[in-house]
C-alpha cells in the first residue's frame, strides 16, 4: 500500500507542474459523462494513468475521465479509481483544485475500499491519505518531499456550511435546512470544488458539506467510486458521518455502474444527525 501512497505523492508533483504552466483551454474531447474536457483534465489523467502503469500490485484503473475498467497488472490486488483533477474549471481563476483516489480490493463497492487519499493543489501541496487504521494522515510537500503535520480529527460540532448544487433546483425541506443552519451561525463556506472545500472543513474542525438530489439531477452530481466513497472513509476515520438522502451510510454504496452518482452529505455528528432530522430519517 505504501508504494501507492509514493506513487500518488509523484503524481500530486506532476499535476501541481501541469496546472502551473500547461493550457487551461478546452480540449476537443469529452469525458464519460458527455462533459467537454479542459486540456488540464485530459493532461492530469495521462500523468495518473502513466504513473501506475508501473505498479504492479495495481491491478485495475477507473477514471472519472473515461468509460470503463482499464486492466493493467492481471496479477495486481487493487483497483484504483480517481478523478485526477476535480473542479478543474477553477484553475483559470486560481482557486484551488484537487485529486481523489478510491483504492479498492475486490469488487467496486464501498465495503471493498481500503484506502483513500486526496491532494489539494493551492498555494501549497497537501496530502489527505486515510485506510481502515486510525486518524486520517495530512502531509505537506516541500520540494519534492511530503512531511507528515499529523493526525485530522472532526470536533462533534463545527462552524462551516458548504451546500452545493443550484439552489433554485433544491427541494424545499433542504432550502429550510440551510438556511436553519445559517441562522444559527453557520458560515458559507463554498468554492465549486469538492477537494478543497472537504479539506477546509476537516482541517477545520468540523460542519457539513451538502450535494443533495436536486429536481435537476435526482441522483446527485458527485460520482461514487471517485469522489463520494474516497471520501467518506476520509470522514469517518475522522470522526465525523457520511451519508446519503435516506441516511444509508456512503461506505455502504453498492454502485451499479462505474460512473454512478449519489446525493451526499459529510460532516461532523451534529450535522449530520441534524440533517438526518430534517429529512426525516429515522435512527
Amino acid at each position: 500500500m505504501q508504494t501507492i501512497f509514493n506513487t500518488i505523492k509523484t503524481i500530486a508533483l506532476k499535476i501541481d507542474h501541469a496546472i502551473k504552466t500547461e493550457d487551461l483551454g478546452y480540449s476537443n474531447t469529452e469525458n464519460s459523462s458527455g462533459e467537454e474536457q479542459l486540456k488540464l483534465d485530459v493532461k492530469s489523467d495521462y500523468i495518473v494513468e502513466q504513473a501506475f502503469m508501473e505498479v504492479s500490485i495495481v491491478k485495475a484503473l477507473v477514471s472519472e475521465e473515461k468509460e470503463g475498467i482499464l486492466e493493467i497488472n492481471k496479477n495486481g490486488k487493487y483497483t484504483i479509481c480517481y478523478d485526477p483533477l476535480d473542479g478543474s474549471s477553477l484553475a483559470d481563476v486560481n482557486l484551488s483544485v484537487g485529486s481523489i483516489f478510491g483504492i479498492y480490493e475486490g469488487g467496486l463497492k464501498g465495503e471493498n475500499l481500503v484506502a483513500s487519499a486526496y491532494i489539494v493543489y493551492g498555494p501549497r501541496i497537501e496530502l489527505m491519505v486515510a485506510t481502515k487504521k486510525g486518524k486520517p494522515l495530512h502531509y505537506r510537500a516541500q520540494g519534492e518531499e511530503f512531511n507528515l503535520i499529523g493526525e485530522v480529527s472532526l470536533d462533534q460540532k463545527g462552524k462551516l456550511n458548504a451546500p452545493g448544487g443550484t439552489q433554485q433546483n433544491w427541494s424545499s425541506s433542504h432550502k429550510n435546512f440551510i438556511d436553519d443552519l445559517f441562522a444559527k451561525g453557520y458560515r458559507l463556506r463554498y468554492s465549486g470544488g469538492m477537494v478543497p472545500d472537504l479539506h477546509q472543513i476537516l482541517l477545520k474542525g468540523g460542519g457539513l458539506f451538502s450535494y443533495p438530489g436536486t429536481s435537476d439531477k435526482p441522483e446527485g452530481k458527485l460520482r461514487q467510486l471517485f469522489e463520494v466513497i474516497p471520501f467518506a472513509l476520509m470522514y469517518e476515520q475522522a470522526g465525523g458521518k457520511a451519508i446519503n438522502s435516506n441516511g444509508v451510510r456512503l461506505l455502504e454504496l453498492i454502485p451499479e455502474h462505474p460512473h454512478d452518482t449519489t446525493p451526499c452529505f459529510f460532516g461532523s455528528d451534529y450535522e449530520i444527525e441534524a440533517l438526518k432530522k430534517a429529512y426525516g430519517v429515522k435512527a
